[in-house]
């Protein structure tokens, strides 16, 4: 099997290029698929409505409005 330096090596300068382009392309892929983990700052930050409100209401809620 032949490498692939010599592969590109036998097309013309303007596939050249863009086998180029498509190596750099795979590359920064690979670094956007390292993920950052999620912070959860948010936690908590509602507590305080706790006490005014349930997930049931709060669903009858969006079912009203879902229904205008």
């Amino acid at each position: 099997m032949e490498k692939i330096e010599e592969k590109i090596k036998k097309l013309p300068p303007e596939l050249q290029k863009q086998v180029l382009d498509f190596i750099d392309f795979l590359l920064q892929k690979k670094v956007k698929k390292k993920k950052k983990k999620l912070k959860f700052k948010w936690i908590g930050g509602l507590k305080e409505l706790r006490d005014k409100y349930t997930s049931v209401s709060l669903q009858h809620k969006i079912s009203d409005w879902w229904g205008d």
